[in-house]
Protein backbone atom coordinates (compact mmCIF):
# COMPACT_ATOMS: atom_id res chain seq x y z
CA UNK A 1 0.00 0.00 0.00
CA UNK A 2 1.23 4.00 -0.79
CA UNK A 3 -0.16 6.83 0.78
CA UNK A 4 1.13 10.25 -1.57
CA UNK A 5 -0.36 13.43 -0.10
CA UNK A 6 0.58 17.15 -1.11
CA UNK A 7 1.42 19.94 0.82
CA UNK A 8 1.57 16.95 4.03
CA UNK A 9 1.79 18.83 7.14
CA UNK A 10 5.25 17.05 8.92
CA UNK A 11 8.08 18.36 11.00
CA UNK A 12 8.05 22.16 11.15
CA UNK A 13 6.42 22.82 8.34
CA UNK A 14 4.74 21.65 4.90
CA UNK A 15 6.58 18.96 2.34
CA UNK A 16 5.41 19.49 -1.16
CA UNK A 17 5.23 16.01 -1.92
CA UNK A 18 4.93 13.05 0.83
CA UNK A 19 5.23 9.11 -0.33
CA UNK A 20 4.79 6.51 2.06
CA UNK A 21 5.48 3.11 0.88
CA UNK A 22 3.95 0.45 3.91
CA UNK A 23 5.20 -2.70 2.06
CA UNK A 24 8.97 -1.50 1.11
CA UNK A 25 9.40 0.28 4.42
CA UNK A 26 10.47 3.47 2.93
CA UNK A 27 9.49 6.75 2.88
CA UNK A 28 9.63 9.70 0.28
CA UNK A 29 9.75 13.41 0.58
CA UNK A 30 10.06 15.76 -2.74
CA UNK A 31 10.81 19.75 -2.10
CA UNK A 32 10.00 21.62 -5.41
CA UNK A 33 11.88 25.06 -5.94
CA UNK A 34 12.15 27.75 -8.45
CA UNK A 35 15.66 27.89 -9.50
CA UNK A 36 15.80 31.81 -10.84
CA UNK A 37 18.01 32.10 -14.02
CA UNK A 38 19.12 28.57 -14.21
CA UNK A 39 21.08 28.07 -10.33
CA UNK A 40 19.80 24.46 -10.38
CA UNK A 41 22.57 23.10 -8.49
CA UNK A 42 22.23 25.19 -5.27
CA UNK A 43 18.76 25.04 -5.33
CA UNK A 44 18.50 21.73 -5.38
CA UNK A 45 20.44 21.55 -2.72
CA UNK A 46 18.43 24.54 -0.66
CA UNK A 47 15.54 21.72 -1.03
CA UNK A 48 17.42 18.99 0.81
CA UNK A 49 18.22 21.48 3.20
CA UNK A 50 14.39 22.69 4.10
CA UNK A 51 13.51 18.78 3.99
CA UNK A 52 16.56 18.52 7.08
CA UNK A 53 16.19 21.44 9.27
CA UNK A 54 12.06 21.43 8.92
CA UNK A 55 12.40 17.64 9.99
CA UNK A 56 9.75 16.24 7.33
CA UNK A 57 11.05 13.26 7.69
CA UNK A 58 10.09 12.93 11.36
CA UNK A 59 6.24 11.15 10.29
CA UNK A 60 8.14 9.14 8.17
CA UNK A 61 10.68 7.50 11.29
CA UNK A 62 7.94 7.88 13.31
CA UNK A 63 5.72 5.48 10.94
CA UNK A 64 8.90 3.25 10.87
CA UNK A 65 10.04 3.78 7.61
CA UNK A 66 14.17 2.57 7.56
CA UNK A 67 14.90 4.12 4.34
CA UNK A 68 13.74 7.87 3.32
CA UNK A 69 14.67 9.44 0.35
CA UNK A 70 14.36 12.85 -0.28
CA UNK A 71 14.43 15.00 -3.22
CA UNK A 72 15.09 18.12 -3.95
CA UNK A 73 13.99 19.54 -7.46
CA UNK A 74 14.69 22.92 -9.07
CA UNK A 75 12.96 24.06 -12.01
CA UNK A 76 13.58 27.08 -14.33
CA UNK A 77 11.25 27.49 -17.51
CA UNK A 78 11.09 24.40 -19.30
CA UNK A 79 14.15 22.27 -17.20
CA UNK A 80 14.49 20.43 -13.94
CA UNK A 81 17.17 19.61 -12.47
CA UNK A 82 16.90 16.63 -9.51
CA UNK A 83 19.26 15.33 -6.86
CA UNK A 84 18.68 13.11 -4.25
CA UNK A 85 19.77 11.69 -0.77
CA UNK A 86 19.20 8.54 0.67
CA UNK A 87 19.23 8.23 4.60
CA UNK A 88 18.66 4.71 6.18
CA UNK A 89 18.38 4.37 10.06
CA UNK A 90 21.03 2.64 11.40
Amino acid sequence: MMKLKSNKESGNGYSDIFILIDDADMGIIIEVKYAGEGQFDSVCHDAILQIDKNAYGDELKNEGCHTILKYGVACYKKECRVIVEKQAKS
